[in-house]
């Protein structure tokens, strides 16, 4: 449905953009010696660019198709900040000018230059920000007493989006990274794959990457609404759940990557002190349906004298999970918006958006996430691995 809204108001705004780009070079005083001549090449590549991502999403599965992604990606990265920069900008000069009674015209042509080296050079520090992963440390305690385990250092990490625009040096970091604070136990909040398999090449060097991180009771992980295979247009699906379910390929992956996935399942780690539970996702849960458990039937029959810590993509049911038992809730989906002002409106539609906070009497932690889906970028928030030191009730034997 987004997709499909998203892709509405991109032909609207690709149109705007380049009739008003048209405008100000026909109203140029270089356009009689030059923009005549060029206009039909001008008109050649608004066309192709505005396509190019169309096809992406559209296009049956080959190598055009995937090209068509990346490309596109690139190009939407760029443009979402050139248009909204254009736009609110010819916005306030065109005030001003009334204001001032100066001349529009070339207070425009200034906006069009300036737009367009903005965005550009926003563009590329977005870019080379979105490959510097960091760590972000925080502490929780679970008020539930364990004999031999006083502390629990969990390493939380989210979205990683491998797809056509993924980069393997930033999954290499990411392991680096994990491995460098010697992590009890790696959680993995979905979303791994950004709606394809295919699209990824050399898959062997990230799994390969990712085999590697380690600790000391294991990688776990649980999928993401992207962990199928499935049609995106910017990140946003323009396919039915109906249609929507993951490959053998992907599960081949996490079995190469050393992952044990949790399809609303619990497991004990810390030789059965901690119980440790994963759920399906609840948009998608790769079967074609959105068919998960409820938080009162995973968590029901769990011994609820134990820490149970519950994994789960999206930051959403947390008054439920604490009613059923849950003691904390590690959480990714959100990017922290990604790119700004993303960052500014993500809490607006989460209880939790970023971060640690207490809520319905639990810890939530909701974690940034590794990757990108979309525009290759990340402007306003970073990369990251999420540490969290969860303390708890000791009492010695």
């Amino acid at each position: 449905m987004f997709g499909k809204i998203f892709l509405v108001l991109y032909v609207i705004i690709q149109t705007c953009m380049s009739i008003l780009t048209e405008y100000v070079i026909q109203k140029n005083r270089y356009y009689k010696n030059i923009g005549r001549k060029t206009r039909i090449v001008r008109i050649i590549i608004y066309a192709l660019l505005a396509i190019i991502p169309v096809l992406g999403a559209f296009l049956p599965k080959c190598e055009f198709k995937y090209f068509c992604m990346g490309f596109g990606n690139l190009w939407l990265g760029f443009f979402m900040y050139y248009s909204g920069l254009v736009i609110f900008a010819t916005i306030i000069t065109h005030i001003i000018c009334r204001v001032t009674k100066d001349e529009e015209q070339k207070a425009l042509e200034q906006v069009l230059n300036i737009s367009f080296t903005l965005a550009l050079l926003i563009f590329l520090i977005g870019i080379i920000h979105a490959q510097r992963p960091k760590i972000v440390n925080y502490d929780i305690s679970v008020d539930k007493q364990t004999v031999n385990t006083q502390e629990l250092k969990v390493v939380l990490i989210a979205d990683l989006h491998l797809s056509v625009n993924s980069d393997p040096g930033l999954t290499e970091k990411m392991v680096e990274e994990v491995n460098s604070v010697n992590p009890d136990v790696v959680v993995i909040a979905g979303d791994i794959f950004t709606s394809n398999y295919d699209g990824l090449k050399h898959p062997e060097k990230y799994s390969s990457a990712l085999s590697k991180m380690k600790a000391r009771y294991g990688v776990y992980a649980v999928c993401g609404n992207h962990d199928v295979d499935e049609n995106l247009f910017s990140g946003f699906s323009i396919s039915p759940v109906s249609e929507a379910f993951r490959t053998k390929e992907m599960e081949q992956f996490f079995d190469d990557c050393g992952f044990t996935v949790l399809y609303d399942e619990s497991v004990e780690i810390a030789d059965g002190e901690i119980i440790l539970t994963g759920r399906i996702d609840g948009e998608k849960a790769g079967d074609g349906t959105k068919d998960r458990m409820e938080a009162s039937e995973l968590l029901g029959s769990l011994d609820k004298t134990k820490p149970i810590l519950v994994v789960q993509h999206e930051p959403i049911e947390f008054e439920e999970l604490s009613e059923a038992g849950a003691d904390a809730v590690f959480c990714g989906h959100t990017h922290n918006g990604q790119v700004f002002p993303g960052n500014l409106f993500v809490p607006f539609f989460n209880e939790n958006a970023y971060g640690v906070k207490e809520l319905h009497g639990i810890d939530t932690i909701v974690t940034a996430g590794v990757g990108y889906y979309g525009p290759p970028m990340r402007v306003g928030t970073d990369s990251e691995v999420t540490v969290v030191n969860v303390k708890f009730d000791h009492k010695p034997e």
